[in-house]
């Protein structure tokens, strides 16, 4: 059955002669100061007694919250993530006598202000039992340096479809197409990157005099955006 005037035409794939197609790539590559590090903290106990291990556990819970909060502003965000307490068995012997009880508590603190990060990282790891891992830097979600990534990413794309136009002797005409890449798949591309100190865990020493701040130096992050566009452009006289 032929088509008629009125059934709609299947969109070309192509540019025509009249209206030729550019399809080009655009990405753009940033590297920005962090704006928040983020730490682990692990409270952990053990005793003979499940009560007793309970305790203690809740004993320097509280410690280590009082002091993450005792920073103020500097923190934006403090929450307990997993808690546990289990059972050791006797690794000999019948039936299931008990050695001890472990308990562990999880915590993440989210800092913005990297001047206390590295005197509350120490004073944490000088905490009984207290481990503590991190930081991980990172950007926001809202953070401005994507927006200006995307845009410094279409603007690459213009720069580029508008350099193939030149060498052909002709101009852009219209855009056709905008897209994010991975807005038509499941591709995954690189998001901003942060890296980890080594975790440190340390039993409190009472004789010990305070422990110096460890200095930490913020890891800048990479952002990264790409775009496909299309363009039309003018007949080129080839």
């Amino acid at each position: 059955m032929a088509p008629t005037a009125e059934d709609p035409q299947p969109a070309l794939p192509y540019g025509t002669p009249d209206s030729p197609r550019i399809a080009v790539r655009g990405e753009a590559h940033l590297e920005v100061d962090p704006e928040i590090a983020r730490i682990g903290i692990t409270v952990s106990a053990r005793g003979t007694d499940r009560q007793a291990a309970l305790t203690d556990l809740t004993r320097r819970n509280t410690t280590a919250l009082d002091l993450v909060k005792t920073y103020g502003d500097a923190v934006e965000h403090v929450e307990t993530g997993a808690f546990s307490i289990s059972p050791e068995l006797t690794k000999h012997g019948r039936g299931e006598r008990i050695r001890a009880y472990h308990g562990r508590v999880h915590i993440t603190a989210e800092l913005t202000d990297f001047t206390a990060l590295g005197e509350l990282t120490t004073r944490l790891a000088d905490l009984d039992l207290t481990r503590v891992d991190g930081p991980w830097w990172a950007l926001r979600p809202t953070s401005p340096s994507h927006r200006q990534a995307r845009q410094q990413a279409v603007r690459e794309a213009v720069q580029r479809a508008r350099e193939y136009a030149e060498a052909l002797g002709t101009t852009l005409a219209a855009l056709v197409e905008l897209a994010d890449i991975g807005a038509e798949n499941t591709q995954q591309y690189p998001q901003a990157t942060g890296r980890a100190m080594r975790s440190m865990s340390y039993a409190q020493d009472a004789a010990a005099d305070e422990v110096a701040a460890l200095d930490l130096e913020p890891q800048r992050q990479h952002v990264y955006a790409q775009v496909n566009a299309r363009f039309t452009m003018a007949p080129p006289q080839l």
